[in-house]
């Protein structure tokens, strides 16, 4: 049974930093395109950051503030987050999707920054 963690979230103060996990179990990671999202109440999910064939690529508002990497090895995805800002302020999810079949698509249940003083 495919399962995806993410961890990491936390409180912390405008200008932190965090750094957030996701684990990946049970699927060959190196098949597999990896995206952060987040979600605030009452807004959609956007995309923070992926990880493609391609590259990695960033939502503008995070661009030189965030550092996707992936550890295909481990079965790993990182979202370095730094000058953290009350706009940061969300449930992070975790989004992993076979490259080849896309109907192969995992979500995690979410790690909460808060961003505040």
């Amino acid at each position: 049974q495919v399962r995806i963690a993410e961890s990491g979230g936390d409180l912390v103060q405008p200008g932190g930093s965090l750094r957030l996990s996701c684990a990946a179990s049970a699927i060959i990671f190196t098949f597999y395109d990896v995206a952060w999202y987040r979600q605030t109440p009452g807004k959609q999910r956007e995309l923070v950051a992926s990880s493609t064939s391609g590259g990695t690529t960033y939502q503008d508002s995070v661009k030189g503030r965030f550092t996707m990497s992936r550890d295909d090895a481990k079965n790993m995805v990182y979202l370095e987050m730094n000058s953290l800002n009350s706009e940061d302020t969300a449930v992070y999810y975790c989004n992993v999707k076979n490259r080849a079949r896309p109907q192969y698509e995992y979500w995690g249940q979410g790690t909460l920054v808060t961003v505040s003083e």
